[in-house]
């Protein structure tokens, strides 16, 4: 079963079209950076922006900053929402169902889909802004935020780290997408659903208010990737984030498994 989804998955051209358009937008920035000259020389402006136009090995860290914060939630929630509710959409839930294919073993197998989706999706982005990054601004030692001097080797298993813990934290929303799309038999409102929680979530962490719940967000700690290119890193944040997300992943995955076990399937 595992392997069917991955095939649709793969196959799908819908698929390549988003990690391709994720892939370009960051190169399509970076080379609007390097050729109208309007960004701030290296030394000027935030540290890390420095770094990024002297050094094509952080640029993969960049690359995903800019598709974190809107495009990368947008495409996970749409995968994760079609997931059991496109099936329904289509017809072809009961089908799947009356085959010896067990509730839980379909779930798991979308689950493992939608992780695919987004492994994919971070990887590619960042393998991109990497071959993009070396062309536009070649390839330096890094200074890290605490002015310590990382090799490219360094540098590279940072940004690698950086890759892993992005791909992570989108799995606690793919998690949420999937347990929205159990709810519904339209995979757009189970994408709006999952989008709703994903605003609703960035619109809290800004207000000052509800201090006391923002390390409770699912999107709080997504930009703590930042940390991995301090010396020494800290990962107090990190860990948090890594935590977190393991919570909502269980609960939210608990609920889309206990609500599909009990479901009237009619599509």
């Amino acid at each position: 079963m595992i392997r069917v989804e991955l095939s649709k998955l793969l196959r799908r051209p819908r698929t390549w079209v988003t990690i391709a358009l994720l892939a370009g937008l960051p190169v399509v920035v970076g080379v609007f950076v390097e050729t109208s000259g309007l960004a701030p020389r290296p030394g000027e402006g935030p540290a890390l922006l420095s770094e990024v136009l002297s050094n094509g090995l952080l640029f993969p860290a960049a690359a995903l900053a800019i598709v974190l914060p809107l495009f990368l939630p947008i495409a996970v929630s749409v995968v994760g929402g079609d997931a059991i509710a496109g099936e329904a959409a289509n017809g072809t839930l009961r089908y799947l169902l009356t085959r010896p294919v067990g509730r839980t073993r379909l779930l798991v197998a979308k689950l493992v889909a939608v992780s695919v989706f987004v492994a994919l999706a971070v990887v590619v982005v960042a393998l991109v802004a990497l071959a993009a990054g070396v062309v536009l601004f070649g390839i330096e030692p890094l200074s890290t935020l605490s002015a310590t001097e990382l090799s490219p080797y360094e540098t590279s298993l940072r940004t690698a780290g950086a890759v892993a813990y992005i791909g992570w934290s989108m799995l606690g929303l793919g998690a949420i997408a999937l347990f929205a799309s159990t709810r519904t038999d339209s995979p757009l409102a189970a994408s709006l659903a999952t989008l709703a929680a994903f605003v609703a979530s960035q619109v809290l962490d800004l207000i000052a208010a509800t201090r006391s719940i923002q390390p409770y967000l699912p999107t709080h700690y997504w930009v703590s990737f930042v940390d991995l290119f301090r010396d020494p890193i800290l990962w107090r944040d990190i860990h948090r984030g890594v935590l977190l997300q393991l919570v909502y992943m269980a609960v939210f995955l608990g609920c889309a498994w206990a609500g599909f076990a009990r479901r009237d399937i009619t599509s």
